[in-house]
């Protein structure tokens, strides 16, 4: 089931720039930065309860990211919802017809794992699922 939104996640050219915004600009909370290999992502995290704002930069210069920040200049990503059984939200959903962007959760994050909406079935709007790992 859904639970809450797990966070907000903006794209950034500039990670080291917008960490510095976010932190001493507006005085959020700095939580840390993690690199996710496997969705060639570098993310840095300000909890901003119960929710928290990600801002995410391409790995190493690739992945999707890097594809997003080739046709715009930054700007917000995607939402993430947060689930308690990840496997159930997404049987559920496909059998109501929305596509995934993959078959099945891959890991993100604080050991979470997670799986994306395709945007063409959330009306133009990335939607991401996560069930946080037993570390968050």
């Amino acid at each position: 089931m859904i639970t809450a939104l797990d966070h907000i996640a903006i794209a950034v050219p500039e990670l080291e720039k917008a960490i510095a915004r976010f932190k001493e600009d507006f005085q959020l909370n700095f939580e840390g930065t993690e690199d996710v290999q496997d969705a060639k992502t570098s993310t840095a995290f300000f909890p901003v309860p119960p929710t928290s704002i990600e801002l995410v930069h391409p790995l190493n210069g690739e992945g999707p990211i890097a594809k997003y920040l080739e046709k715009k200049p930054g700007g917000l990503h995607h939402i993430c919802f947060r689930s308690d059984n990840i496997e159930e939200d997404v049987a559920r959903l496909k059998a109501k017809g929305y596509q995934f962007l993959s078959d099945e959760p891959s890991p993100g994050a604080h050991n979470s794992k997670v799986i994306f909406i395709h945007p063409k079935s959330c009306d133009g709007v990335l939607v991401e699922i996560n069930q946080p790992g037993d570390d968050h």
